[in-house]
């Protein structure tokens, strides 16, 4: 679902830009303006500089956070199937030190998702990040949602929206910006591993 709804954001990315090349190319065969010498105005310079393009830097950044969430949502993966298996057994002291284990992982995410964005030259990808960092570091302070997850059955839908909530952010910025590096390539962040892994 997640690739769709990226699919769908750059295709609308790509999209606008061939409108506005459109839209240019119907400038240029529009009756040209007659003006007469006395008012003419004095041509305008070209504007010297561009906006910069953090497009290549952004990609990389996305490529380095993919392995981020491999690893770190692997590892809360991992907290959380203990944790699971603690309440099954009625283990409840386990569970809590499984409970507090996954936040513990889910601090890690936040922690490295501004790590590595912190050198970031795009604003907006350090936008994006701080947002989905903080999501998930608020769900690591509040443990309500981590509680509600007593069987595996609870993880298929609410880990998968969980996870969708915290990333959507940065994953549909950094592949809007996949997109538009090489239009050809999957543009999607990698989805988070199963927790049941």
């Amino acid at each position: 679902m997640r690739r769709a709804i990226l699919a769908v954001l750059a295709g609308g990315v790509l999209v606008t830009s061939a409108a506005c090349g459109d839209d240019a190319k119907n400038e240029d065969t529009a009756a040209p303006v007659v003006t007469t010498p006395a008012v003419a105005s004095a041509p305008t310079p070209e504007a010297s500089s561009a906006a910069p393009d953090f497009t290549a830097d952004t990609v990389r950044a996305c490529e380095r956070l993919d392995k981020v969430f491999s690893t770190e949502f692997g590892d809360f993966g991992g907290a959380l199937g203990k944790m699971i298996a603690y309440k099954e057994a009625k283990d409840t002291a386990n569970a809590t030190k499984a409970e507090k284990q996954a936040a513990t992982e889910l601090k890690v995410i936040g922690t490295q998702i501004r790590k590595e964005t912190a050198n970031a030259p795009d604003p907006e990808l350090k936008s994006v990040a701080t947002t989905s960092a903080q999501r998930i570091e608020t769900s690591a302070k509040d443990l309500t949602y981590i509680k509600g997850i007593k069987s595996t059955k609870d993880l298929d839908g609410s880990l998968q929206q969980q996870i969708a909530t915290w990333i959507s952010p940065l994953a549909g910025y950094c592949g809007v910006k996949r997109a538009v590096e090489t239009p050809s390539a999957d543009a999607s962040l990698s989805p988070a591993p199963s927790p049941s892994q």
